[in-house]
């Protein structure tokens, strides 16, 4: 058992972590590692600043070492406990151990093995593909919170998915994209030759027929794919209350209640919702709730650590979070997403005389604005999804695109990325998920 010390806030991160990752190109392994790693990120903080160490001596005595040796270097203060920060650190007490009975690190690596490579003779069937990779990919993560508030909580998250990229070509053209099949469980994780089949055949359509796009202002719908990664890159990270600290023009732009969408468009960033978001506490043992950023078209929510909270006078959100225990904590998302609608999406696109269907995306980006690079697009033509187009970027202003949203459909899906996640600052990777309905933007800019 710790022993913290008096007049100080003290907290311990203790992360026990689990990966497997096999790689193929083509039907050649290319990389089979298995990675385990144990460590703790320890905090002291008196009031004026905080004083951190991350450890691999994660004994009790290791921890303990660690935790006495920052006390030496803070000045006490009695009152620390009233200070802002240190209210916003709430202290919770739970076990929320939900894949200890299935967890990945009790299936053999064969059989992880085995499950990729039954998908390859699906790649035969295709002569317009010409290189390609597969990928096997878990993780199985522990952590426990202790704090001198009295916080204890030990909770896991885990996911396990398959990635296939491929490139196509004929005569001149090319083409690439890429497919996943992802779960919380290795149990949950099915063979599925059909989806990669339909995803290769899908590739293989565009590749032959897709023809430029003229430049231009037209009416879009979005993907889930697309629908999260704009909510991701373009409104979640702004809700990043760290990014407000010290800018009282943001903060104004932010200001909460103020109406920058039609009352069709709700978006949500939660760790209780699914995917590799799906966290029961932070980093700081603070409780994910799920938290409104815009609800009926009003700004509602921000993304808070118990810093930002405090120094915004605002409820924490439990959005603390690191990339690892290396690293400190800051205001990052879990699972952002547009909550979906009514109407189905042949009801969406019925309304749409001219416009473009974004199917599949490479990557994007944005702050106040934003761009998205699709991958895979189509032409609608008087509501059917007709010929392939190609589409260099959708580009666009933040809030003038949230305004220019008319529709979204009940269809819904959370995207959990088996490889990659979100970068800021130095701590990329960070797993998150993002997705929603079909969006109808009735005024974007297509390049």
């Amino acid at each position: 058992m710790l022993k913290f010390p008096a007049n100080l806030y003290c907290d311990v991160r203790i992360e026990d972590s689990f990966e497997t990752l096999i790689q193929y190109r083509k039907e050649v392994l290319f990389d089979h590692r298995v990675r385990q790693t144990h460590g703790a990120f320890v905090r002291v903080f008196d009031g004026s600043r905080w004083y951190t160490a991350a450890t691999t001596e994660t004994s009790p005595a290791g921890l303990q070492k660690t935790l006495d040796e920052l006390a030496e270097l803070a000045t006490p203060c009695a009152d620390v406990l009233n200070h802002p920060t240190v209210q916003s650190l709430h202290p919770h007490r739970a076990i929320e151990m939900r894949f200890a009975e299935r967890s990945v690190r009790n299936v053999l690596e064969r059989t992880k093995a085995e499950l990729l490579r039954c998908h390859f003779p699906v790649f035969q069937e295709f002569t317009t593909v010409g290189d390609w990779s597969a990928w096997y990919r878990d993780t199985h993560v522990v952590k426990r919170f202790l704090s001198s508030k009295g916080a204890d909580v030990e909770f896991d998250s885990q996911l396990v998915g398959l990635v296939f990229a491929s490139s196509f070509s004929e005569s001149e053209k090319q083409f690439f994209d890429r497919e996943s099949i992802v779960a919380n469980s290795f149990e949950d994780l099915r063979p599925n030759q059909d989806k990669l089949r339909k995803f290769l055949s899908s590739c293989e359509t565009y590749m032959k027929h897709a023809e430029p796009l003229s430049p231009g202002n037209y009416t879009v719908i979005l993907s889930p794919i697309a629908t999260g990664i704009f909510a991701h890159e373009s409104f979640g990270h702004k809700s990043e209350a760290d990014f407000m600290l010290g800018d009282p023009g943001m903060l104004e732009e932010w200001k909460l209640g103020k109406q920058v969408a039609a009352p069709v468009l709700s978006i949500v960033d939660s760790g209780r919702d699914g995917g590799i978001g799906d966290l029961p506490f932070d980093d700081e043992g603070n409780a994910t709730e799920r938290t409104y950023l815009i609800k009926g078209g009003v700004l509602a929510g921000r993304l808070h650590s118990a810093q930002t909270a405090g120094c915004l006078s605002e409820a924490p959100t439990g959005n603390a979070r690191a990339l690892n225990f290396e690293y400190d904590v800051m205001p990052r998302m879990r699972s952002t997403y547009i909550e979906p609608g009514e109407r189905p999406l042949a009801e969406l696109l019925a309304g749409v005389a001219d416009g473009v269907f974004i199917e599949s995306v490479k990557h994007g980006s944005g702050m106040s604005t934003f761009t998205i690079a699709p991958a895979r697009a189509w032409r609608i033509r008087h509501g059917i999804v007709s010929e392939p187009v190609r589409v260099a970027v959708l580009s666009g202003n933040v809030m003038t695109t949230l305004g220019e949203i008319d529709a979204v459909s009940s269809d819904f899906s959370l995207i959990s990325p088996i490889r990659g996640g979100c970068g800021k600052h130095d701590q990329r990777d960070l797993p998150v998920a993002f997705g929603g309905p079909y969006v109808l933007v009735r005024n974007m800019r297509i390049s």
